[in-house]
């Protein structure tokens, strides 16, 4: 699979500390350069039949419906798509007028994950996001009415600005819209963000972990009694609707990265990623050159990895696999570790996967650490 990162916004949301630009001075350039990309890393994939091609970012609905299809031919020269490919746009409500979703129409893109957030106003302006609450419904429905059916949306619960009651209408929203995929997170104060310094100077109230751990399990109960299934700590799908992309993430499949910041994984121990500076990455590409660091995974990295990332899927961690692919030292320290953890149910074990109960999945990272090797 093929993810695209696009760095580009309208303008920065006060939460995100993703790497973008909001100056669209250089697109053309950079579009130049994720081509040249491509080519250079054509050979990194084994597999040449794509299953997920996924356009991220940033704001990949910042390009023209043109753009996009430029960028998916350039795929096309060097890679194959299945015939059940999921083709990933992730966009903002804003920019699903009828005329790009129309334009649309003609591209691969055959799944929409939509920057919806909240469905309410306030939410949004303390976010800083770039639509507003009517945009937030009105887009959905219009993607709909254009035949977008393979539909997610990203939602945020626990901000300072929302309540339990106003977390529960957002949800029902969702079910209203027939929304099948919800990826959902708590709000996060990161650092070097707007909503970091107003946090750190007192205009904006800390988020209550007390109140996003009541409002998680809310969600995780509401949405199951609606048909969805929590397959991952922070995904919902309807049946025959989970993310094809990030489900291989979690199944640690290979993955090429293109474009500033991205990561690319080869299925076992190689790990690299591109230098998050638009301009960096657009002169070493333009020069032939790759603009990426890379990595060579430890038993240890990878044992962390795959215990972090299984726990906090319905899949959990495939113990015969490790049995399979590490030492003796690390699986005594495996066993050693999670025997407390067994006994008190916090973990349990089927069918040979470990497993976080679903009633702890709140917690799921702090649980996942306290097994790591350090």
């Amino acid at each position: 699979m093929i993810y695209l990162h696009i760095p580009f916004c309208k303008q920065k949301c006060s939460y995100c500390n993703f790497h973008f630009s909001t100056s669209l001075q250089f697109k053309d350039e950079m579009i130049a350069a994720i081509k040249n990309e491509i080519r250079l890393r054509k050979d990194e994939l084994q597999n040449k039949n794509l299953k997920s091609l996924y356009f991220g970012g940033g704001t990949p609905s910042i390009l023209s419906a043109d753009e996009i299809n430029s960028l998916i031919d350039e795929v096309l020269k060097y890679f194959s798509f299945d015939k059940e490919i999921e083709v990933t746009l992730e966009a903002n409500p804003d920019d699903l007028d009828k005329s790009f979703l129309k334009a649309l129409l003609s591209s691969p893109v055959n799944r929409l994950s939509v920057g919806t957030q909240s469905f309410f106003e306030e939410d949004l302006k303390l976010m800083n996001r770039a639509h507003n609450a009517s945009q937030a419904e009105s887009s959905i429905k219009r993607a709909q009415d254009f035949g977008f059916e393979n539909l997610s949306i990203d939602l945020i619960y626990g901000s300072p600005t929302s309540s339990l009651e106003v977390w529960k209408r957002n949800l029902s929203k969702t079910i209203d819209l027939e929304i099948p995929h919800i990826s959902s997170y708590a709000l996060t104060v990161e650092p070097k963000t707007a909503l970091g310094n107003w946090v750190a100077k007192g205009k904006v109230a800390t988020p209550k972990e007390e109140e996003q751990n009541h409002e998680f399990y809310y969600m995780k109960d509401f949405l199951k009694e609606n048909g969805f299934e929590h397959y991952e700590v922070s995904n919902f799908a309807k049946p025959g609707f989970h993310s094809k992309h990030n489900s291989a993430y979690w199944k640690y499949q290979e993955y090429l990265g293109i474009g500033p910041s991205a990561h690319s994984y080869n299925g076992n121990d190689v790990r690299s990623w591109n230098i998050a500076n638009n301009q960096q990455y657009i002169k070493k590409l333009n020069s032939g050159l790759l603009a990426a660091e890379t990595e060579i995974l430890s038993q240890k990295d990878q044992f962390n990895e795959m215990i972090m990332i299984g726990l906090r899927t319905m899949w959990g961690v495939n113990i015969y696999h490790l049995k399979q692919k590490f030492s003796d030292d690390i699986l005594y320290h495996f066993h050693k570790e999670i025997q407390h953890k067994l006994a008190e149910g916090i973990l349990i074990i089927e069918d040979d996967h470990l497993k976080i109960p679903e009633k702890h999945w709140f917690m799921a990272d702090g649980i996942a650490s306290d097994l790591f090797l350090i």
